[in-house]
């Protein structure tokens, strides 16, 4: 059981964007910066409460988000764009809050999201873009968008998704209600010279995204066929996955909540 961290009433919400390159994920780590120590500097800085940033996803190492959702303690007693300014200043440049507001109660990052969506960008040209390079994967062959929609299709609905990610909680046993997660939608669409993939879902297993679209990109290459990707998804295998999209590709686009009070997002 993971524990719950309470939420109380004088906590604050805020979205956040962020360029995970030279982070090691979201989540703070013993060996170098993450988004949650930038975070959490921030705050005491402005505020000079040491708090516990908590966040929607534990995004991993180099992913990057564009709608990252926390929450936190700050003791602020003005108003909350003067906080939302302040902390603008003194965070650093791959870093932003882009909105804020006071939490309801029964408010949890992590624990109240109605769905999360996840975006992959592939860069589909025989040459490489040094401006690119940061946001998007580069995968020179031509791939068959046709193809890769076609197997994406077999994503939606509620299934085991153990052959594509683990978690923790559950080592990754195929089988395990931890492992089983419900995809709302899971599209591709063209902006040449780019391949983006969009997935919906209520929650995502470590590497979900990623092991999903590095299978997908063999698809489009022709090494596998859509009808041999769905049966790698109902295998629940994870060693069935031989090749994972890197980090730097996926970013974290929306995390919506629906909450008794109203809607969070």
């Amino acid at each position: 059981m993971i524990p719950v961290q309470r939420i109380e009433r004088d906590w604050l919400w805020a979205k956040v964007e962020y360029d995970g390159s030279r982070f090691l994920g979201f989540q703070t780590q013993s060996h170098g910066p993450t988004v949650q120590d930038e975070l959490e500097r921030a705050v005491q800085e402005v505020t000079g409460l040491k708090t516990r940033v908590i966040g929607a996803g534990r995004t991993d190492r180099g992913v990057h988000a564009r709608g990252q959702m926390i929450a936190f303690q700050s003791g602020w007693k003005h108003d909350l764009s003067d906080l939302h300014r302040a902390l603008n200043a003194v965070l650093a440049a791959d870093v932003a809050i882009v909105e804020m507001g006071y939490a309801p109660e029964g408010f949890h990052p992590r624990f109240s999201p109605a769905r999360r969506v996840y975006r992959y960008t592939l860069l589909n040209q025989a040459w490489r873009s040094p401006l690119a390079r940061r946001l998007a994967w580069h995968v020179p062959p031509p791939l068959n968008l046709g193809r890769m929609a076609e197997a994406s299709r077999c994503l939606v609905g509620t299934h085991d998704f153990a052959t594509f990610g683990r978690a923790p909680e559950a080592g990754g046993r195929p089988g395990s209600s931890a492992t089983v997660r419900t995809v709302a939608g899971a599209e591709w669409h063209e902006e040449r010279p780019f391949l983006v993939f969009e997935i919906e879902a209520n929650a995502f297993l470590f590497r979900m995204v990623r092991s999903i679209v590095g299978m997908l990109v063999w698809v489009g290459s022709g090494r596998m066929s859509p009808r041999a990707f769905e049966a790698m998804l109902e295998a629940r295998d994870r060693s069935q996955v031989k090749q994972i999209a890197p980090a730097h590709g996926l970013c974290l686009v929306n995390v919506d909540y629906v909450m008794r009070e109203g809607v969070v997002q």
